[in-house]
């Protein structure tokens, strides 16, 4: 069992694990020694801590720790001593203004790591990745099982983008304005990854709560740097619209409950409140763009707390011009399910038909949708393959049972 020690580190890296690496390596330049420095100060305090008890402000006792392996590690290495130098300068202005006035409050860097993540000098491919391992702190293992690939491959991927960072001398900033449009599309869809990965709960529910509101920290201190992007408000908006149904997502006995079947008195009205403005506020500026248009979708989805009443006519527009900005399989997924409700269950089996079936043999969320349509078309048979497919795909025991309760459905109903 842990020990009271061993929880209170376990809790401080969860929680503060992004945070000190970007203040970490903002200063060292080095996102590898960085990880190591951590990950020693943490070994550390399971070991200290027992002893000595958990310090006051475990936070700020990892940071000095982490500090002191940096700064040793460096003087191990043959490294040119104005460089030493400048690394002991910055370490020595970090500390001391961690300690003035017995102040353990550091400044909070994760955005300056993000746009480092996502610098144009490193691979697009593994920008999300890169930034879900370094500011969320994701273990490889669980962002390959997102991205579909082996952990030794995503692992690999990793040490090369972060080696890159250092050799490159890849700044640790904001960017300035007139180099952010380039910059700001890969930071948005960043953010917004890591988002997904805590609403589709791939770390088992407490670090799935805490990577969303991680992810929803993050889009909001993105956008006290930027209060006049709208696909940045658009983002926050999308996010808090999907994080007001959290608790409706599962019944009081745990098991799954779709969009369509949640009781919307569980939806947070203050948080949806927000969404909505935030949404008007982006529409403000005549730039339509993919976050602020899934920002709406989500809202059209909200509506139904007070209509009572889904508008599919509404999303089926919205959905036609998200395929248009950004036509993702996920996006034209979605869009056939709504087709499905707003036309006929025929339409959204010939939209998903379209797709390439390489594209949808693994993607669990294709053969949910279709399974659905062809049971409302009338092809229990194929229904019931579909199901069946989707069950096999699918990561999340709650949603399996959901399944398994419509494959029954659609087994029943299937004539002889």
């Amino acid at each position: 069992m842990p020990t009271d020690a061993g929880r209170a580190a376990e809790q401080v890296a969860r929680q503060s694990y992004g945070k000190l690496i970007a203040f970490l390596a903002a200063r060292s330049r080095d996102v590898p020694a960085a990880e190591d420095a951590l990950s020693e100060a943490l070994a550390s305090a399971l070991r200290v801590w027992p002893e000595r008890g958990v310090p006051d402000k475990p936070e700020a006792w990892l940071l000095v720790a982490a500090r002191r392996n940096l700064m040793q590690a460096a003087r191990h290495r043959a490294v040119a001593a104005n460089a030493q130098a400048t690394i002991t300068v910055a370490f020595e202005e970090a500390e001391e203004r961690m300690n003035e006035a017995g102040n353990a409050v550091f400044p909070d860097e994760r955005l300056k790591l993000l746009f480092a993540c996502t610098h144009p000098a490193i691979d697009s491919s593994v920008h999300t990745a890169l930034m879900l391992q370094t500011v969320l702190g994701i273990e490889a293992k669980t962002i390959a099982r997102a991205f579909i690939v082996s952990p030794e491959a995503m692992s690999q991927r990793l040490v090369r983008a972060k080696v890159k960072i250092r050799d490159a001398g890849i700044p640790f900033a904001v960017p300035p304005r007139h180099a952010l449009a380039d910059r700001l599309a890969a930071v948005l869809s960043a953010i917004y990854a890591a988002y997904g990965l805590g609403w589709d709960g791939l770390d088992g529910e407490e670090e799935h709560h805490s990577l969303a509101g991680e992810a929803i920290w993050l889009g909001r201190a993105l956008l006290a740097v930027l209060p006049n992007e709208p696909e940045a408000i658009g983002l926050l908006s999308l996010m808090l619209h999907c994080e007001a149904r959290r608790s409706a997502r599962r019944d009081c006995n745990g098991r799954y409950v779709p969009l369509d079947d949640q009781d919307t008195a569980g939806w947070n009205a203050i948080m949806i409140a927000e969404a909505d403005a935030l949404l008007r506020k982006a529409g403000g500026f005549d730039r339509f763009g993919p976050f602020q248009c899934q920002a709406a979708i989500q809202s059209v989805h909200a509506a139904r707390r007070l209509s009572g009443t889904t508008d599919w006519q509404a999303l089926a527009t919205l959905y036609a011009a998200l395929v248009t900005m950004k036509p993702t399989l996920g996006a034209r997924v979605a869009q056939a399910a709504v087709l499905g409700r707003a036309l006929s269950a025929a339409a959204g089996l010939e939209r998903l038909d379209r797709l390439d079936p390489r594209d949808i043999a693994a993607y669990q969320p294709y053969w949910a949708v279709r399974a659905f349509l062809l049971a409302g078309a009338g092809d229990e048979t194929a229904a019931v393959d579909a199901y069946m497919t989707a069950i096999g795909l699918s990561d999340s025991p709650a949603v399996r049972d959901f399944l398994a309760d419509r494959l029954r459905e659609a087994r029943q109903a299937t004539p002889g």
